[in-house]
């Protein structure tokens, strides 16, 4: 071994180490808010996540959490540890990259390098894989338990492979790592399709590798063919294969009359025995390219085979199982991911787009007793003259989404999209806000954590910011020097090493802007969605890298000494990765956060034994899940999603008992909640009287006639004929249950009586209603206080607060739109049995975009609600006891108070506290003052930094804010201060009037 293979190994595991430390002291120790609770719970039991399932993720989490032994609160961080690992991975090999990459810019082989060409070539490569490890996108992947950590490892590993086949000059030895490359392929798609845009760059490593004469049109034919095993992969084989796979069921089943499964069987062994013929038929004659060829192919399936665990471990009813992919046809569309719809991508209808009719589209099945059976059809939307487009990017014909196309190009209310406004949005909104945004986030600094944060002005002193910027710990600023020094590698690599930049700007594009194009993303997304992007930020890390030995030819040339030369040039490249280790730490250390746990257990604490709990999207349910299926907590509960209860599968799973939950009340056959079937009832008002909603329930599952309106296709679907609804219930059966206040039990009437809205229902509307209906009050029903107005269905009037939930009651207790507090129910649940870890720890970290948004608005809120009914019931010295615990577990040096807090003041007068009252107001008012001072500044509304809606929300917040307590201090006798918050506000509300 030589000198430089020794150093390259040393260095490489070296910066693995410092990696591997960094993501470890900063990982999250429980479940993540989105998409990690669901992961972490699929991988401690093997269950069935949402397409596209991410097996291989899975089967390694599982493997992960087995060393937490009988500690099941250990479980999340074993799982997140995968992240950690594979990151740490990532940066190692991307160390391997860079140094193979530099060293063909020299053009020597490792042991031909001289002392100051080995400095150049690990500084380069430490430099450039650090500065990926620091950087915002990667390291918030890498410290919990997401498929983007594991995505990345793929990625660099598949990109190192490629690179490294090129200078193994034994053909054989060369076609064994082709092989294993495109195995590692085949094992990314059991975690996350990402990496499969790397396919037609790495065709052209091929290519000049292979090619004896190097062209222009033989690069171009190369990425062509790049192009088409890429659509091979994603098309044919995740797809298409599917596809195919039905088609042989559906001949073998349906004409053949042979058993359920028997075409699938006879399809996987006509493909084996066929593979397996091509390559033994191609081995035999010598074909070695084609035999590579297929034999790469196998290990791609291979690869992609551990998919099959979702088809297992569905057929287990995991309580956990989206989809269920448990039969063929569900197997099929969940491979397919077809519960995503579609997006226009070339050519298809733009927002302002006319729906002229729909015609039956593919015919789709279900499983009849002996075949399968067509019991409707996809639809298949035509559309009217000028409602289509090339490239139509702006398409979502959501009210808000059409707002921000109109907004963003300029057009008039009767303005009709064209091809060129399509592509200037995509190139400002799309391009530009979704991804050069998140490109400057990484590599130039990031202005906050705030959601629509843009790029931090880097000629700003941080003393000018506003408080709630400058105490903002997401904020970095990196001096734009990893942009400057990716800037000066990319033109380093071009010139020295033409053809490997042309591959890794092809990789930089596909990663990046070629994704933008393929997504054509909405306008607004439910989170930041940077981490799609991390591939084109690896490649610009490389370039990073490769900028240490532009500085050592372009710019450090007056050091004559050429060793001291590529010291210096290491050095000062290492000074970049220096300035983002700490400025990125802060901001993603999640180390001690407990909430995102606790805020679960809270929601599910605020229930009664064997509740039934409406839940809306990720944040409110996969944190449910993970401490139910993780930890075994509170499993009397049936937590029901109400974003999956519009589908069939989780409509059936509902009627099964887990745990400790017995089924839940659905009636409905299997056939009723097939898709397509119920899916939406319009409102046609026909009854100006209340409909009983149990007799109406029957109707709909009769398809009655009786509430059936003609579609134009000749067919007849269900309507809901009226606005209001009634149900009745023994009145003395409910008094024994003993859950209705006693001073609302005199106004039961037996029967309840709302108006639902004018307004169509959805699947999972109808699936509550059926719920409400059947359920005869055996079960205490809730609401989390988290959901969309709609959810509730109008039945505010009804429902009592429980702490973050609303729970149902068959009598009317208010006349408003925030329900009625229970303050006996509630002080117990906010007081005895809510857990707030951390909360008041100074040294954790909690993000605006997740932890200061709707945990703690829910907490805050929840508290507010039950000191105000406390003191409408004259129990001030109760209200004060609960005011001062909100203080100390949610205090505003962690957790900054928010616009709710005004609220603070008014109860604080209320309950006797005028010194605690007036020491918030003083916080409140100078933290207003100090953003109105920054964001009533012409220069500061303008800059790059500040999104437009960022600005107006600091600005109308603030003033909000000091019109409140200035209000408040008022009535309360606080003349002083009050005038002073009145001066404040006529002060910048002139200048934003002008």
């Amino acid at each position: 071994m030589n000198n430089f293979t020794r150093l390259n190994n040393i260095v490489g595991w070296a910066v693995f180490a410092v990696s591997l430390i960094t993501y470890t002291l900063t990982v999250e120790p429980t479940a993540s808010f989105w998409d990690c609770g669901e992961f972490i719970a699929c991988s401690y039991k093997l269950q069935v996540p949402h397409p596209a399932g991410a097996p291989l993720f899975l089967l390694i989490g599982r493997m992960a959490s087995l060393l937490a032994g009988s500690d099941v609160t250990k479980v999340a961080l074993m799982v997140n540890m995968v992240s950690v690992i594979a990151s740490a991975f990532t940066i190692l090999f991307m160390f391997w990259t860079i140094s193979l990459l530099a060293r063909k810019v020299f053009g020597k082989k490792g042991e031909e390098l001289d002392t100051t060409q080995i400095i150049l070539v690990l500084g380069a490569s430490a430099v450039g894989s650090l500065v990926y490890a620091f950087s915002d996108s990667f390291w918030f992947s890498a410290v919990e338990a997401e498929v983007y950590g594991m995505s990345s490892f793929f990625t660099a590993i598949v990109i190192w492979a490629a690179f490294r086949w090129e200078i193994i000059e034994d053909e054989a030895q060369a076609n064994r790592f082709l092989i294993f490359t495109a195995y590692l392929v085949g094992l990314s798609i059991g975690v996350h399709l990402l990496n499969l845009v790397t396919i037609p760059a790495l065709g052209l490593v091929y290519y000049y590798k292979k090619a004896k004469k190097i062209t222009w049109k033989g690069g171009i034919t190369a990425f062509l063919i790049g192009m088409v095993v890429l659509g091979v992969v994603n098309v044919g084989v995740i797809t298409g294969f599917p596809s195919l796979g039905f088609t042989f069921e559906k001949l073998f089943v349906n004409t053949f009359g042979l058993p359920f499964s028997s075409g699938i069987i006879f399809f996987v062994i006509l493909l084996v025995s066929s593979l397996s013929y091509g390559i033994f038929y191609t081995q035999k004659k010598g074909m070695v390219i084609a035999n590579t060829a297929l034999i790469s192919f196998a290990f791609v399936l291979i690869g992609y085979s551990s998919y099959t665990i979702a088809l297992i471990r569905s057929n287990y009813n995991p309580p956990i199982n989206e989809n269920n992919p448990s039969n063929v046809l569900n197997y099929v569309s969940y491979l397919k991911r077809e519960q995503y719809g579609s997006r226009p991508l070339l050519y298809g209808p733009v927002f302002t787009g006319k729906l002229e009719s729909i015609e039956n589209g593919e015919p789709i099945y279900k499983m009849g007793k002996d075949k399968y059976e067509i019991y409707d059809y996809k639809p298949n939307y035509i559309w009217g003259p000028n409602s289509e487009s090339l490239l139509p990017r702006m398409w979502s014909t959501d009210g808000g989404h059409q707002q921000i196309y109109r907004q963003e190009m300029g057009l008039s209310p009767d303005q009709k999209p064209t091809l060129f406004t399509n592509l200037g949005y995509m190139i400002k909104r799309q391009m530009g806000y979704m991804y050069w945004r998140y490109f400057a986030w990484n590599f130039w600094g990031r202005s906050s954590d705030i959601e629509g944060a843009g790029p931090t002005n880097i000629f700003e002193s941080k003393n000018n910011l506003p408080p709630a910027i400058k105490e903002n710990r997401g904020r970095t600023n990196f001096f734009g020097l990893p942009v400057i020094l990716g800037i000066l590698g990319l033109l380093y690599h071009y010139f020295r090493r033409e053809r490997d930049a042309l591959i890794m700007f092809l990789l930089f594009i596909f990663t990046g802007i070629g994704l933008v194009v393929y997504l054509n993303s909405p306008p607004v997304e439910p989170r930041e969605r940077d981490y799609i992007y991390v591939g084109s930020f690896y490649i610009w890390a490389i370039w990073i890298g490769l900028g240490v030995l532009g500085l050592f030819d372009y710019v450090l040339k007056f050091i004559k000494n050429s060793q001291s030369r590529a010291v210096a040039a290491t050095v000062v490249g290492l000074a970049v990765p220096l300035i983002m280790l700490p400025q990125t730490w802060k901001g993603h250390d999640r180390s001690g956060r407990y909430h995102q746990v606790d805020f679960a257990k809270n929601l599910l604490n605020s229930c009664a034994p064997n509740a039934i709990l409406f839940t809306g999207g990720d944040n409110d349910t996969f944190p449910l899940w993970y401490v139910q299926e993780v930890e075994g907590f509170r499993t009397d509960v049936r937590v029901c999603n109400l974003s999956l209860l519009g589908t069939d599968w989780y409509c059936e799973q509902m009627k099964r008992k887990t745990y400790l939950s017995e089924a839940l009340p659905i009636t409905f056959s299997t056939d009723q909640l097939l898709s397509g079937v119920n899916d939406q009832i319009p409102f046609v008002e026909r009854l100006n009287d209340p409909i009983n909603l149990k007799d109406y329930l029957e109707l709909v599952k009769k398809n009655d006639p009786a509430i059936q309106i003609p579609l134009t296709t000749g067919e007849s679907i269900n309507s809901l004929p009226s606005d209001s609804l009634f149900l009745n219930y023994d009145v003395e059966s409910v008094k024994k249950m003993g859950f209705v206040p006693k001073e609302f039990e005199s106004y039961m009437t037996g029967q309840m009586t709302w108006n639902i809205g004018k307004r169509d229902l959805l699947k999972n509307d109808l699936m509550q209603l059926e719920m409400i209906a059947q359920n005869n009050w055996k079960r205490p029903i809730y609401f989390a206080g988290t959901l969309a107005n709609d959810n509730y269905l109008n039945l505010k009037d009804y429902m009592q607060l429980e702490g973050y939930a609303y729970r149902l009651l068959p009598v009317k207790v208010s006349q408003g739109d925030d329900g009625f507090a229970n303050t006996e129910v509630m002080y117990n649940n906010m007081m005895k049995k809510m857990a707030w870890r951390g909360m008041d720890n100074q040294k954790v970290y909690y993000d605006s975009e997740t932890y200061l948004k709707v945990p703690i608005i829910t907490a805050r809120l929840a508290f507010l609600r039950l000191v105000d009914q406390l003191v409408r019931e004259d129990k001030k010295a109760k209200a004060k006891e609960v005011l001062d615990y909100a203080n100390k577990v949610l205090p505003d040096n962690v957790i900054p108070y928010d616009q709710l807090c005004t609220n603070y003041v008014m109860y604080y007068f209320e309950v006797g506290d005028s010194k605690k009252a007036m020491e918030i107001a003083e916080i409140l008012a100078k933290r207003a003052e100090g953003n109105l001072a920054y964001f009533t500044q012409k220069a500061n509304i303008t800059s790059a930094e500040w999104m437009p809606d960022n600005v107006q929300s600091y600005i109308q917040i603030s003033l909000r804010n000091l019109q409140v307590i200035g209000n408040i201090c008022s009535r309360n006798k606080q003349e002083e201060a009050a005038k002073r918050y009145e001066a404040i506000y006529n002060k910048y509300y002139s200048r934003v009037a002008e």
